[in-house]
């Protein structure tokens, strides 16, 4: 790790503090299929309702540098396999941040007694995401052909990813 930081659990009432770095990424529309106007109540509930937990990853400071939710990819027969999203602050890249949050996560889904961890929907023009995936055991195990409209590079494909835990 390039900082120090801790990473550490929190719930809806604290969610605004990530909004910053949601909006970064939604303004990019580079590495997500959300919604260009999706709003602070919408990610919250997305992020922090049950079934899916929030992780922060802090400076020493305070600052937020990154997040991630975590749960079960499917509900019923799938919810074995967990599923994560992850987003750093643009100011973080580099320092190790996203290298912690997939390391803490991969934990955290051990510790709820997931199996395995599945991503649906990294797309495939998301050099540092993919490559951060394969570094921790990540496989890309489908691709679903020209399935996201990337604001320069036009539709781009999106993989599956998956590891045992």
């Amino acid at each position: 790790m390039d900082r120090d930081f801790s990473i550490r659990e929190t719930g809806p009432e604290e969610f605004e503090r990530a909004w910053p770095i949601f909006r970064e990424v939604l303004a990019r529309g580079e590495s997500y299929n959300y919604a260009a106007d999706l709003s602070l109540d919408g990610a919250r509930a997305m992020w922090t309702s049950p079934p899916y937990r929030m992780f922060l990853a802090e400076a020493d400071g305070g600052e937020v540098l990154g997040c991630y939710k975590l749960g079960p990819n499917q509900r019923g027969r799938g919810d074995h396999v967990a599923n994560a999203s992850y987003m750093v602050a643009e100011s973080a890249w580099g320092q190790g941040v996203g290298t912690a949050l997939c390391e803490h996560s991969l934990g955290q889904a051990r510790k709820a007694g997931f199996l395995a961890m599945q991503f649906n929907y990294v797309v495939s023009t998301n050099s540092a995401a993919v490559h951060l995936w394969n570094k921790h055991g990540f496989a890309i195990v489908g691709r679903v052909p020209e399935a996201f409209r990337h604001p320069t590079l036009g539709l781009v494909d999106i993989y599956v990813m998956h590891r045992m835990l």
